[in-house]
């Protein structure tokens, strides 16, 4: 199967287990677990993100999250690139307050005394009854309204709590100089066709960083979608160390 086959296949089997899944990706529920001195399991996962991202990036958004499965299946609803640039930062504001109640509300409970996974599940199950069902729906009516209006994944540039963690975590990859998979371009061979742009779930200039030849970028989720359209073979994923720039002529 193709690379993209099978990326869409993971990401649909992600977004149907959400019921079971929510908790532990939830924003709440880390800080009441917090509150009661008990790391959840949706804190273990976020570091285990920052922990993955030091050798995959940002893969997890775009191979895994439940989240990026609504927004890109949002989007064939009104497929439109993400020009809201500015909104980038929006996700910092929320996240950085937010990650400081957590550390309050840690050290105010006398530290994490305990780590219990199913923290508030039913079997590990997270939507086990209205009153979590409500929850997601608020959750995923939040996800596709801001696809919809703001464009291409726009709840990951804007709100996501998540995104931060692999931003930080990627950023000390690259600063440590650790080895991952990265994005290469063959500058002088494209075409301006504008494909890989298209293509971009995360509505990236792609095109643009291949000609000033800079493929590194934050917002990237390493889908490998502008990989697998280029017709002229442009673009590679490959596993290395970064550099001072992540293209070459």
């Amino acid at each position: 199967m193709s690379r993209q086959r099978v990326r869409s296949m993971v990401l649909a089997v992600s977004g149907l287990l959400i019921p079971v899944t929510f908790y532990y990706l939830s924003p709440y529920l880390v800080l009441q677990a917090a509150s009661e001195g008990i790391a959840s399991g949706s804190l273990v996962l976020f570091g285990a993100q920052l922990l993955f991202a030091l050798g995959f990036g940002r893969a997890f958004c775009g191979w895994v999250c439940p989240a990026g499965a609504i927004a890109e299946g949002t989007s064939r609803l009104r497929d439109r690139p993400f020009r809201w640039r500015l909104l980038d930062g929006v996700k910092y504001v929320v996240w950085l307050p937010w990650l400081g109640v957590i550390v309050f509300l840690s050290v105010k409970a006398g530290g994490l005394r305990r780590v219990e996974l199913g923290y508030q599940t039913w079997h590990g199950i997270s939507v086990s009854g209205v009153y979590s069902l409500v929850v997601l729906a608020g959750v995923l009516a939040l996800v596709v309204g801001l696809t919809l209006w703001a464009g291409r994944r726009g709840f990951c540039h804007t709100l996501c709590w998540m995104a931060p963690f692999m931003i930080l975590g990627r950023a000390l990859r690259d600063r440590l100089r650790l080895p991952g998979p990265r994005l290469r371009a063959r500058s002088l061979a494209c075409v301006a066709c504008d494909a890989c742009s298209r293509a971009c779930p995360m509505g990236l200039d792609v095109q643009g960083m291949v000609q000033q030849d800079r493929m590194s970028n934050s917002e990237c989720v390493l889908c490998a979608r502008c990989v697998d359209v280029c017709p002229r073979h442009v673009l590679s994923l490959s596993w290395r160390r970064s550099g001072r720039q992540e293209g070459h002529g």
